[in-house]
């Protein structure tokens, strides 16, 4: 006679559970090329990051990477986890943000600098907002250093802030370049003084500029400062003057400038998330989360 209990035996035996854990930490190497920069995206160290791979390598029973002159590189059974492994993360992500997205309630506070609020930011805002839509969303926006200064007052619950590349209190999600921006076919560059506009004096791209510029014995002159990103952008797109911004933000209709005799080079900045040192509230929480995971996309992509 049949037992069915050898059926439910033999099914159990042959399921098997992925750990997304592992996926997540497979698919953060394999986008950042690099377990050091994989362990600061996830907040782990190394060594756990190490582990966590070669714990999922034993579980497929293949390896996932190979190093070579230039580092990790991916080998042909990874590249094709990483396609699938990204889909099985995005809809863990969905599940969980359309299950436990009632839980989470309240105000976030976010604090993010004029340039980045509508360009790398806005497409996060809006799956925050799609994803939460019972946690209300105050925007601060204003220049990193100010920023900073309110999320250690208490003021703001997490802020994204642009920093000069090294170390820092908040976790990398990004670097860019910092690039001279000018009107395109504009003759503003090769004035002298340089007239220089930027959004306000707080800038935190304003002492490295002045001092690329004084280093390379420029004369400058402000022709606009203490304004808003649109009025800045203004006296650029007039000819009127150059700004300095970071490459991902330059609108369509302004020119990049190379560096040169006319203008000095420029070094890169990191776009870091700063939460506070005290308990974070389940709403920034998830807003963290979000900014991260749109930040590293946009980082992939770049």
């Amino acid at each position: 006679m049949f037992d069915m209990s050898d059926i439910s035996i033999y099914n159990m035996s042959m399921i098997r559970n992925l750990d997304t854990a592992l996926i997540r930490t497979f698919v953060t190497v394999a986008e950042k090329a690099s377990m050091t920069a994989a362990a600061n995206a996830l907040n782990l160290t190394q060594g756990a990051v190490s582990q966590q791979v070669k714990r999922l390598e034993d579980v497929l029973g293949c390896n996932l990477f190979e190093r070579d002159r230039r580092g990790l590189r991916l080998t042909r059974s990874g590249e094709r986890l990483l396609g699938k492994g990204k889909r099985l993360l995005s809809l863990n992500d969905e599940i969980w943000a359309e299950m436990a997205g009632g839980a989470v309630a309240g105000k976030v506070r976010l604090g993010v600098p004029y340039d980045l609020v509508g360009t790398l930011l806005a497409p996060v805002l809006k799956a925050y907002a799609e994803a939460y839509p019972q946690v209300e969303i105050s925007l601060l926006c204003a220049a990193s250093p100010e920023l900073a200064a309110a999320l250690a007052a208490g003021t703001i619950d997490l802020a994204v802030i642009e920093e000069p590349v090294g170390p820092s209190a908040g976790e990398c999600l990004a670097v860019d370049r910092l690039v001279w921006v000018g009107a395109k076919g504009g003759v503003a560059h090769r004035k002298r003084p340089l007239p220089v506009s930027m959004v306000a004096d707080t800038c935190a791209f304003r002492p490295t500029v002045l001092s690329a510029l004084n280093e390379h014995g420029l004369e400058w002159r402000t022709v606009f400062e203490n304004g808003n990103i649109d009025a800045t952008t203004a006296t650029v797109r007039f000819d009127l003057a150059v700004t300095t911004w970071l490459a991902s933000t330059v609108p369509a209709d302004l020119d990049i400038l190379p560096s040169g005799p006319d203008l000095p080079a420029l070094p890169n900045f990191a776009i870091n998330l700063h939460l506070p040192k005290h308990a974070v509230a389940p709403a920034a929480r998830e807003f963290a989360a979000h900014i991260r995971e749109g930040l590293m996309r946009w980082s992939v992509a770049a």
